[in-house]
């Protein structure tokens, strides 16, 4: 019934082999098997293709119960008719009854011609059923083949898209529409292959080098994240113990931001030694660099974290890390995940080329999607908190539950040397280089003290505390428990608001 043989020979594995490696031994049930095509046309025939090239049912992985599907790409090309859409729109379904994960494995040549109106009535049903789950159970789509077309905008809508080095091949048209409409010669793998969607496009989640490494991340990433919504609930791996119990500090935290406050450093360690050993699972690790964003645990809690990058164009934020940052920001919203964000950031990106592209409306995005967040929110201002930047970046503003700040926590408009020159630049003018040197670095100095430190901030109680470093893993499980049982106030009556898409 299966050509398994047929999928080796293009260097993949079949579909049902894909099922059976993603998820724990037999423990796959196959629904829908008997389903199949139901049109005559075109040289085919009622009843062609079994199961309708899509494998449907549910199973577990590391004992969590998951809905999923799998593309065969040796029936007629994995080509989506009726039957097979239908099918896969009932699997997620079925998972959102069932309140649990849903994977997709994409590997399918597109809409099936032959049935016309009818493989888009299939596509139709799948983008309801994933706009339906959104937010209320795990969308998960594997890029294992190709995945063109309409084809694009199911895994568009999941929460989490993984793409394989040699394999994947993701676009709305392909190089052949390409060539014909604007005589442009490129490959699929340049236009769409995963390298592209991992680190330009933004649309990929996880970039993996091979099926089998594809299928441990999603196993790690469905033992994290929790199974559907619910409200007020803790998602954790071991027993919740009383806060001030077992505290451990990390000296390590105390000696990684530079004496100098223009010098770099790589923010993985801070996110390291603020959660559990080798829990961190960064989420589009390639994409807008400036910015991190992933999932860890705290004594067990998951957690997610948004953090500015100093190795990165100085942890600017820009049009894509902003986008990256709030996607990022509504999951962890939607499924009660606390956030924790990590702030060391100068501004955002000053310039033509990111006026044109909208930063006033990504920014916003951000500043939206904080503000809108009603789960806990935690943030740490690490060194650089200026202007702008420093609202978006989860203050209290945008209502966080707790600020702190770490001593070398800079927070103001700019810069001290900005400051310097557009406040006293007109003075400058008239001085000598000499004169102008010494006054100039004088009023710096001025600045620095007076607002480049976290004490005016925590006066105005904008920051609750200023915190010792090391002291900050066990700040934030503190609160975590604090705010466990946290209801938010009721706001202003409305449907919904209109987020800056």
């Amino acid at each position: 019934m299966y050509n398994v043989e047929k999928q080796h020979k293009l260097g993949k594995l079949h579909a049902l082999e894909r099922i059976c490696m993603l998820l724990d031994e037999d423990s796959f049930r196959e629904i829908g098997s008997n389903m199949t095509n139901l049109e005559d046309a075109f040289n085919i025939h009622k009843g062609q293709f079994p199961y309708d090239g899509v494998i449907t049912g549910y199973g577990t992985i590391g004992g969590q119960k998951v809905v999923i599907y799998s593309e065969d790409f040796t029936v007629i090309g994995g080509t989506l008719g009726k039957q097979h859409g239908f099918k896969i729109a009932n699997a997620i379904r079925m998972a959102i009854e069932n309140r649990c994960p849903v994977i997709g494995i994409n590997d399918s040549g597109g809409a099936r011609i032959q049935e016309g109106v009818n493989a888009l009535a299939g596509y139709g049903e799948i983008f309801y059923y994933n706009t339906m789950a959104s937010g209320y159970i795990p969308q998960i789509s594997i890029i294992a083949g190709n995945c063109a077309g309409g084809a694009v905008y199911s895994p568009g809508i999941t929460d989490f898209i993984f793409v394989i080095d040699n394999i994947s091949q993701m676009f709305v048209t392909g190089p052949k529409v390409i060539k014909s409409v604007t005589n442009e010669d490129i490959t699929a793998d340049a236009l769409g292959g995963a390298s592209v969607h991992a680190a330009t496009s933004g649309v990929a989640h996880f970039h993996m080098p091979d099926e089998k490494e594809c299928f441990k991340r999603v196993r790690e990433l469905i033992s994290v994240i929790p199974p559907c919504y619910e409200d007020g609930y803790l998602h954790t791996n071991d027993a919740l113990t009383n806060y001030s119990s077992n505290v451990h500090f990390n000296d390590a935290l105390a000696h990684i931001i530079p004496e100098q406050s223009n010098q770099s450093y790589d923010i993985h360690d801070v996110i390291h030694g603020i959660v559990d050993d080798g829990s961190f699972l960064e989420v589009q690790e390639e994409f807008a660099r400036n910015i991190v964003v992933g999932f860890g645990r705290i004594k067990g809690i998951v957690i997610g974290i948004i953090a500015d990058q100093p190795k990165y164009m100085a942890g600017v934020l820009d049009c894509d890390s902003s986008d990256k940052a709030a996607r990022f920001i509504r999951y962890c919203d939607a499924f009660n995940i606390p956030i924790i964000t990590l702030t060391d950031v100068p501004g955002f990106l000053p310039g033509k080329d990111q006026e044109y592209k909208g930063i006033i409306r990504h920014g916003a995005k951000l500043l939206y999607a904080y503000s809108e967040a009603t789960t806990i929110k935690i943030n740490i201002i690490l060194r650089k908190a200026y202007g702008g930047a420093y609202i978006a970046m989860s203050s209290k503003h945008l209502r966080a539950d707790f600020v702190y700040a770490w001593p070398t926590a800079e927070i103001a408009v700019m810069g001290a040397e900005g400051a310097a020159d557009i406040l006293y630049g007109k003075q400058m003018k008239t001085m000598s280089p000499e004169e102008k040197a010494a006054f100039r670095q004088e009023k710096i100095d001025e600045y620095n003290e007076k607002f480049m430190n976290p004490s005016i901030a925590a006066m105005h109680g904008y920051v609750d505390e200023i915190i010792k470093p090391e002291a900050t893993r066990e700040r934030i499980y503190g609160d975590i428990m604090m705010l466990s049982d946290k209801t938010t106030l009721d706001g202003v009556h409305k449907k919904h608001g209109n987020i800056p898409l």
